[in-house]
């Protein structure tokens, strides 16, 4: 989704740059807190990078066939939980 979204002429600029951030961010040597600590060095990875793409998504124009599929037909049915 945010590859699409990164090429889409539509998109913000900011949100094409936090896009382009977020992934040096996980490819850059030098995080918040540094890989070598055990555990606390990968949970800023876990962590933030997760809320980095979801603030970004939820921040992309709807664009005009997604509001189709959002308006189409209603399908009754019956769901269960297994």
């Amino acid at each position: 989704m945010l590859w699409k979204a990164f090429w889409s002429p539509g998109t913000p600029l900011y949100l094409k740059f936090a896009t382009v951030a977020a992934a040096a961010y996980l490819v850059w040597p030098v995080d918040l807190i540094a890989d070598f600590i055990p555990v606390l060095g990968w949970i800023d990875d876990i962590i933030l990078v997760p809320l980095i793409v979801s603030w970004i998504v939820s921040r992309l124009p709807v664009t005009a066939p997604a509001r189709a599929r959002r308006d189409g037909p209603i399908i009754d049915g019956t769901a269960r939980r297994m």
